[in-house]
This record gives C-alpha cells, structure tokens and sequence, in this order.
C-alpha cells in the first residue's frame, strides 16, 4: 500500500465553449459531503447568472463509494451528475468536488452531447489540477512493560508513528498517531514486541 493518496492542493476553473454553450468546470478539495455542498454554493454564487451548475464528489479515498453524490441541476437525468461522478471516482485523486457550470448557448447538444460536454469538462480540468499527498491517520492508545519500551521508542518511528502522550505508572502508558496502512503491521510487531501482553485500542487521532 502507498503512503497516501492524491488530493486537490488548489481550486482550479478550466472553461470550454461547445458549440456556443460556455461549459466552465470547477475542481476542489473536499473531506466530506458538507463540504462538498459548500463548494457548490460557492460557486453558483461565482456564476449566478449560469443555467446549470451540475456536480459530483468523492469525498474520500480514490474510488471510495461510502460519500459520494451528484446532481444534474435540470439537464436531463443521466447526463451530467452521473458521467462526472464515473470520471472522478476513475480519476485516482480521493476527496475531490467538481461542479461543471453551463451558459447555455442556444444549440442543444442532444443527450450524448451533453454526457461528453460534462464529463469531458471534468477531465480536462482534472488535467492540469495540482495535487498533494494526504496521509489518513489514526489514534492508538497502548499499554505495555518496561522491558519492551525502550525497544519500542527505537522503533515506532519507522512506522510513522508518532507519540502524542506517554504515562508512566507500573506499566508504560502511550498515545499515538500512525498511518492507517501502517496500523496492521505496527499492532503485530507490537504484539510479538509485548509477547501478546501489551493492549492496544483504537481512537480518534489528536
């Protein structure tokens, strides 16, 4: 498994004129399904005076179905929102938001005229967008004796891990932050670090 996967790093707006309607195709940054909304709101506030402001989002990891969503906003059903959304999930690039914004032109473009303008114009935009890495991580809170810790500060960093808090009582209280593809690997060399004594539980990352 990779480190991370790709994400928006800005907001580009890439435009197309077909056939005299003005297709202008907006790309963000989205962590969840409101915020998905938000940027949709924001740009229809860009462009009020446009007839159409389809979109589609992938609120997660590249390809991740769990918070996704789309919309044809009055185009016919199926030939906006939808051809968007499959672009985007086959895009490789997780936690994306695209909303494609229509000046119609007078010329109706037909239904398969209508699926390539919209899907075409998230593509090109995809394009030239700038990604960066983002890395999911998450909390683990662990116990375990002192003959293994020293053991375990010499190693948890290869890992990626990071300790946020560390207790000391009769045993060796610590928390947390590790990649979640690193998660596996870490809880099972932990156990054979604690000989299956040590306690490891899930949390929500600082």
């Amino acid at each position: 498994m990779t480190d991370g996967y790709p994400v928006p790093a800005t907001t580009v707006h890439k435009e197309q004129v077909i056939r005299r309607s003005r297709f202008v195709t907006s790309l963000a940054s989205v962590s969840n399904s409101e915020a998905a909304r938000v940027f949709v709101a924001e740009v229809r506030s860009r462009f009020p005076d446009a007839h159409h402001h389809c979109w589609a989002f992938v609120a997660g990891p590249p390809g991740a179905t769990a918070q996704v969503g789309c919309s044809d906003d009055g185009e016919p059903a199926g030939t906006a929102g939808q051809p968007m959304l499959k672009v985007l999930l086959h895009s490789g690039v997780g936690e994306i938001a695209a909303v494609v914004t229509r000046y119609f032109g007078g010329t109706k473009l037909g239904r398969g005229g209508l699926v390539r303008a919209y899907a075409g114009g998230v593509q090109s935009a995809l394009a030239v967008l700038e990604t960066e890495v983002r890395i999911e991580y998450v909390g683990l809170d662990l116990v375990l004796g002192y003959p293994g810790f020293a053991q375990f500060q010499r190693t948890h960093a290869a890992f990626g891990a990071t300790v946020e808090n560390t207790e000391f009582s009769d045993q060796v209280k610590l928390r947390i932050a590790i990649p979640a593809h690193h998660r596996p690997d870490f809880v099972q060399w932990f156990s054979d670090l604690t000989h299956g004594q040590g306690k490891v539980r899930e949390v929500k990352p600082n």
